[in-house]
């Protein structure tokens, strides 16, 4: 990390993070985890308050020192023991098969390797454990993605790493998921920054990883396939019927 992105982008980050739009995503993904969280990119800890007693623990992995910092108040005021850590998302620092549910709250954007990432996730995840995630990324018109192709150059470099042209739920396909939930809308703001990507997902029982994807020009679109539903019990898996899937309707 440069100067730049150790000390002055941190406290930027916690005040952008706090806009009062992105609570309801905050609240959707968080009511979905259960047992044992990773919040991969815990950042300043926005959501430690938001998880409930239905989790154990909550590991929060961030690579940025400084947005720790901030995170250990709010963390000292969490209803769940809180365990923070510094490192990265490529590189998990837990057991395989040792978490119930990957939560990440608009992460992705920002990982340099995000297949790499996602993988890790799906590493440390258990058989029967959820990623639960809201990101944004790129836009189904194509006006809109043409910008977050042109503008993500120089707006990576403003802000941390960050990509605005990444096709959020064809990762998770192609890093070994089956999304289990997926819903697409426009938050409020420039369309080119705002297009969300929300939903939960669970480890391919087919056990294969897929090819490869551009993870900066998004990629080719993958048709949404069918995949395992499972309730919150332990150890009971039901299998989805193969039903044809519509294409998602972008909300205004």
């Amino acid at each position: 990390m440069n100067f730049y992105e150790r000390w002055i982008l941190p406290p930027i980050l916690d005040l952008v993070m706090r806009q009062k739009h992105l609570t309801k995503y905050r609240r959707a993904v968080i009511a979905a985890a259960r047992g044992r969280v990773l919040e991969i990119g815990v950042g300043s800890g926005l959501n430690l308050p938001l998880y409930g007693k239905q989790v154990e623990l909550v590991y929060g992995l961030d690579p940025s020192a400084r947005l720790l910092a901030i995170a250990r108040r709010r963390a000292a005021a969490s209803a769940v023991p809180v365990d923070l850590l510094l490192g990265s998302a490529t590189a998990i620092p837990l057991a395989d098969d040792s978490i119930d549910t990957v939560v990440m709250t608009w992460t992705l954007c920002s990982i340099p390797d995000p297949l790499a990432a996602l993988r890790e996730m799906r590493r440390v995840l258990k058989a029967d454990g959820t990623l639960c995630f809201v990101e944004h990324g790129l836009s189904p018109e194509p006006g809109i993605e043409l910008w977050q192709h042109r503008i993500t150059p120089a707006w990576r470099r403003m802000a941390g790493g960050c990509h605005l042209d990444r096709k959020i739920d064809e990762l998770v396909r192609v890093a070994g998921f089956d999304l289990t939930s997926l819903q697409a809308e426009y938050a409020p703001g420039p369309r080119t920054m705002s297009y969300m990507y929300e939903g939960c997902a669970c480890r391919s029982h087919s056990g294969g990883i897929g090819s490869p994807v551009s993870a900066d020009r998004g990629g080719p679109s993958l048709p949404a396939e069918p995949c395992w539903r499972r309730d919150r019990r332990p150890d009971n898996v039901v299998a989805a019927p193969r039903v044809p899937v519509e294409p998602m309707p972008i909300r205004r």
